[in-house]
């Protein structure tokens, strides 16, 4: 197998941008630094396609060392023949290698294995060929052997069925056609164990789907049901048609007694051997599509909820909400430094609301409060409510943001928490985090496993090893895409930069701690570890926004410094240009962007990206987002009226639909068919977590707090 041709076919790429990036993953770079800095070599392929095509080349060259063990494997038997040959080097995937190989396996004691132990495999291809037989019966007594416990003609019969029952299920063309009739004209079936029991799975009580047309959301929530132990799943496929086919593959012979075995023997084979197995192989294959379906929607949520932007100079006061234990409070300056913390109990039983309210008023005037972040959590709608009345009753306009508090427990009572704050219980580290994913949710949610932060759908029941290894890639994307403060960044935020370790990230953070700032990104090479491979993957992510060289707060990369001076030389520009925000304007001052990247002995690609980092040196690309929704007023569930427009924040993005923020304390849902006039194939076409979107409200389900929302005007 050709596997750089592979790739080239697949992704539809030219020769040069494959076989360098393959070489470029070969060598240990990363994959944010070769999207960023090596563009072109890839033919500028992004983060997305860079993993994607990582993953496919892992999984080819996985494809092509399993066919070199098939294949010594069957010649050590004596088995190899040139079909089989030919068969194993056109396999384009291991189910298709699993299906050439199930012959040859070495195979655990099956009713086959112990028909041919008792001598039965002659008389099994006797029946097999067919050939005329006067007396069936008589020909099996030839096998009768007590001492192999073959007791009569009867037994001697099954046992060789047994045998070519299991050789009709190890063929690979019956397999596969059964399996591709299985996926086209199969259907996915449910049924309740108890239908006394009301569950969130009722809608799968009795329910069947064509297998090519279950959306994939369908497949995990009836995996879950099953997995609960509420639901039986079972594939139905049209039986006639699969025995019709073995049948005539098979079946040569009009000699009636031989013809019922093997009717006989290819019923059992199907439904003892062959059905059983694609169900459980289709049903893998389903759930691998759908998981990667949701692992795709998680991604682009993850992505955007990392993305949000910053809240800048703003001293914050966070809020965890509690009813017995009391709402904890915290304080924290635009550095994200704890001012203060404690507790309050506005919320039932205590409802102390008049000696709560004494408390912020005099926080909010002694540590200048800006904004008051309320975590969505347990009894946040009361403590809403409270905070909404108390604002009103100040003389400063104050606002208040419902931040989602999804994970922020799952980091308090971590050892990293208890790292960072020692001194505080878990409910005060909680209300800490809240504070603090307002002002920079980036910084604060790298501390959260990114399955805690609540934007996916049914991730505990995927394959746990690939989430985690497609969600750090997220991560990773988005702390790079963002680039990080040396002088400032936590040790979670650093270890997320391209080239850098966890133990790495530490060494940064105490070489800090020992030497005071950094003032040039060189110093970063006296960092204990951090050798020169480790500087070039991430040095150009690395900012210093204070720095002697105004280049190291920028995404140019010291490989490109020299370039840079040539350029502002040749442009009539300084440095001081550069700091003083003077060259907003330069890219309009190159006539030919070929020709100039000619003259300073550069990449095309790599040349525009220096010009944009110049015109906007120390760039957040956050600041572009949109920014979140600042209230001062509450409405309840009770208040929504059919047709009421309203402003609010996309939460979280799903297959069917999306959930929208409308400042009531339960979301409502815009079902996929609500998002557009025009035909949506899926909701992220139109939506994003963290958009700003105006809604219709079309029902209200009180009773069940059900908020249905149109975004069709």
């Amino acid at each position: 197998m050709n596997i750089a041709k592979e790739l080239q076919n697949e992704f539809q790429l030219k020769t040069f941008q494959v076989e360098n990036t393959i070489q470029l993953m070969d060598e240990g770079n990363t994959i944010p630094f070769i999207a960023r800095y090596r563009k072109e070599k890839t033919g500028s392929l992004d983060d997305t396609i860079l993993r994607e095509f990582y993953q496919r080349l892992q999984y080819l060259r996985t494809l092509q060392e399993k066919k070199e063990q098939i294949t010594e494997s069957i010649k050590e038997q004596g088995k190899l023949t040139e079909e089989i040959q030919k068969q194993l080097v056109q396999a384009t995937t291991l189910v298709e290698l699993e299906d050439i190989y199930r012959p040859f396996r070495p195979k655990r004691r099956t009713r086959a294995t112990i028909a041919k132990e008792k001598g039965l495999e002659p008389l099994a291809q006797i029946l097999w060929t067919q050939k005329k037989v006067e007396d069936i019966v008589a020909l099996a007594q030839e096998y009768v052997n007590s001492e192999k416990e073959v007791m009569n003609s009867e037994e001697a019969l099954q046992g060789a069925q047994d045998i070519l029952a299991e050789q009709i299920s190890d063929e690979p063309l019956y397999r596969q056609y059964i399996r591709k009739l299985t996926f086209q004209e199969g259907t996915i079936a449910t049924k309740v164990k108890d239908d006394t029991i009301s569950s969130v799975y009722e809608m799968y009580y009795d329910y069947e789907e064509a297998i090519k047309k279950i959306p994939g959301h369908r497949i995990l929530a009836m995996n879950r049901g099953e997995k609960e132990k509420v639901l039986t799943v079972k594939i139905e496929v049209p039986l006639e048609k699969v025995i019709m086919y073995l049948e005539h593959q098979i079946i040569q012979t009009e000699q009636t007694k031989i013809k019922e075995l093997l009717q006989s023997t290819i019923m059992d084979s199907y439904k003892r051997l062959i059905a059983p197995s694609i169900e459980r192989e289709i049903r893998n294959e389903l759930t691998e599509k759908a998981e990667e379906g949701a692992l795709k929607v998680f991604s682009a949520n993850l992505q955007q909820l990392l993305l949000q932007p910053p809240i800048l100079n703003k001293v914050v006061l966070g809020v965890d909400p509690a009813y017995r234990t009391g709402c904890k409070i915290a304080v924290v300056d635009e550095t994200g430094r704890v001012l203060d913390t404690t507790v309050i109990y506005p919320t039932p039983p205590q409802q102390k609301i008049e000696e709560s309210k004494k408390v912020l008023t005099q926080w909010i005037k002694k540590y200048g409060v800006h904004l008051i972040a309320i975590g969505n959590g347990t009894a946040s709608r009361e403590t809403e409510q409270f905070i909404a009345e108390f604002i009103q009753e100040l003389p400063n306009q104050i606002y208040y943001v419902i931040v989602n508090e999804a994970g922020a427990s799952v980091y308090s009572a971590s050892s990293l928490a208890a790292e960072e704050f020692p001194e505080f219980d878990v409910s005060l580290r909680s209300a800490v985090s809240i504070a603090r994913r307002l002002q920079d949710p980036l910084a604060e949610l790298v501390k959260i496993d990114p399955k805690s932060i609540g934007v996916g759908q049914y991730q505990h029941d995927m394959n746990q090893k690939r989430l985690e290894d497609t969600l750090q890639g997220v991560v990773e994307n988005s702390v790079n895409q963002v680039g990080v403060d040396v002088n400032t960044a936590s040790f979670s935020l650093l270890s997320y930069v391209a080239g850098v370790s966890n133990k790495v990230a530490k060494n940064i953070v105490q070489y800090r701690e020992d030497n005071g700032i950094f003032t040039k990104r060189d110093e970063l090479l006296k960092v204990p570890q951090l050798g020169p491979k480790a500087f070039e993957q991430c040095a150009g992510f690395l900012r210093i926004r204070e720095g002697e060289n105004i280049l190291d707060n920028t995404g140019v990369h010291p490989e490109s410094y020299s370039v840079v001076k040539k350029l502002l030389k040749k442009l009539d520009y300084t440095a001081e240009d550069v700091k003083n925000n003077k060259l907003q304007s330069i890219k309009d001052q190159v006539k030919s962007m070929d020709e100039l990247a000619t003259q300073l002995e550069v990449g095309k690609e790599t040349l525009e990206d220096i010009l944009k980092e110049l015109a906007k040196p120390g760039r957040d690309p956050r600041t572009e987002m949109p920014q979140p929704i600042l209230r001062q007023d509450i409405l309840e569930l009770e208040d929504l009226k059919e047709g009421m427009i309203l402003e609010g924040t996309v939460r979280n993005v799903i297959d069917f639909g999306a959930f929208v923020d409308i400042g009531v304390h339960q979301d409502g849902l815009v079902h996929i068919s609500e998002l557009s006039d025009q035909y949506v194939k899926h909701p992220l076409d139109i939506v994003a977590v963290g958009d700003i979107v105006k809604v219709r409200v079309i029902s209200v389900d009180v009773p069940k707090k059900r908020i249905g929302l149109s975004m069709k005007m």
